[in-house]
């Protein structure tokens, strides 16, 4: 396997840090340091990674020049800033998504890219940290579906216990609007799965559905989006089912011109055990297909792109227009009824 090398965690306000760090942990680099305000938080990411000293202040790992990478999971507003102060440094960096919520924070994060070379990347868990939909950006670059046409994600989401949420997780300024944050993912598969490096927002919506004491929290949104010779339906949602054995039933459907693919992400209702569950049908019939073993290249590939300069994890084009279309469908969402959404600042 190819040498790794030092990376350090700014912001740990997420619980994608871990899956953020393994995956740079499983291609053989090492995490040397970490730096979070909160001591609740710290406490429990130094128990689990002990090999990572704790360091007060911020700019100890942005000086630090044996740190080649910087991995964050911040609260969603300052991942931005973040990122431009760490390449600014000649830091790469890796974030959570959302990489950043305001159209502000985007376009200097381009421009700042753009000045200093350094990567900027996004690890979307739905799709970098999940086999079943590395599995199907692979069969379908092979040729398994055809030319892909249509692609429909869902992305419900489950609260669980209102009171344990930080403050952030209900304020839109600080965390996106649900457009913004969960849906990303959503938009980063659509160009994964049609390779668009063009892409735009035809329709968009955003609601408070059942949140009356929370007003300014969006549970609800979907989006229409074309690019690549095809469209995609993404819709997000807060509302998974106490009864449901998961956070959320995960879906992708993939229309090609010679098969459709089904992904069941996280469960098989009423159905096979476990998840990464993939339905191919194609001239030949109907195959369900177990991706347990698909390995996950995103923490290699994006250990060699800091190594070689390269672009293989994601192309950096890829990772901005993904949060461009977040953005977008953001900006121009109406309400549930075609009207106004509620107001929203972010």
């Amino acid at each position: 396997m190819t040498e790794g090398f030092d990376f350090a965690v700014i912001g740990i306000n997420h619980g994608h840090i871990h899956g953020q760090v393994d995956a740079m942990l499983g291609a053989g680099c090492r995490l040397t340091a970490f730096h979070a305000p909160e001591d609740d938080l710290a406490r429990d990411f130094a128990a689990r990674y002990p090999q990572a000293r704790r360091v007060t202040e911020d700019e100890a790992i942005l000086s630090d020049p044996s740190v080649r990478l910087v991995v964050g999971a911040g609260i969603p507003s300052t991942r931005a800033d973040m990122a431009i102060r760490a390449m600014r440094a000649g830091k790469d960096v890796m974030v959570d998504k959302p990489g950043c919520t305001t159209r502000a924070q985007l376009d200097e994060l381009k421009r700042v890219q753009a000045e200093t070379g350094r990567i900027w990347s996004v690890l979307y868990s739905e799709h970098h940290r999940q086999k079943s939909t590395v599995r199907a950006v692979e069969m379908v670059a092979s040729g398994a579906v055809g030319r892909v046409i249509h692609v429909a994600g869902f992305g419900p989401h489950r609260i669980l216990d209102p009171a344990e949420r930080p403050d952030w997780f209900w304020e839109p300024e600080r965390n996106g609007a649900i457009l913004t944050d969960i849906a990303s993912h959503q938009f980063e598969q659509f160009l994964a799965l049609t390779r668009a490096t063009e892409a735009r927002v035809l329709h968009s919506v955003e609601a408070s559905v059942d949140h009356p004491d929370r007003p300014a929290f969006l549970d609800y949104g979907h989006a229409v989006v074309t690019g690549g010779g095809a469209t995609g339906f993404h819709r997000v949602d807060w509302f998974t089912p106490e009864g449901s054995p998961v956070w959320g039933d995960g879906r992708l459907f993939i229309i090609g011109t010679e098969g459709t693919i089904e992904l069941r992400k996280y469960m098989d209702t009423e159905g096979r055990p476990g998840g990464d569950h993939l339905f191919l049908t194609d001239g030949k019939g109907t195959r369900h297909i177990d991706c347990t073993d698909t390995p996950l290249p995103f923490g290699p590939r994006l250990r060699d792109d800091v190594l070689n300069r390269t672009e293989t994890a994601m192309p950096q084009a890829r990772c901005f227009l993904a949060m461009d279309l977040a953005l977008q469908a953001h900006e121009m969402a109406t309400g549930l009824d075609g009207g106004e959404r509620p107001e929203v600042r972010t």
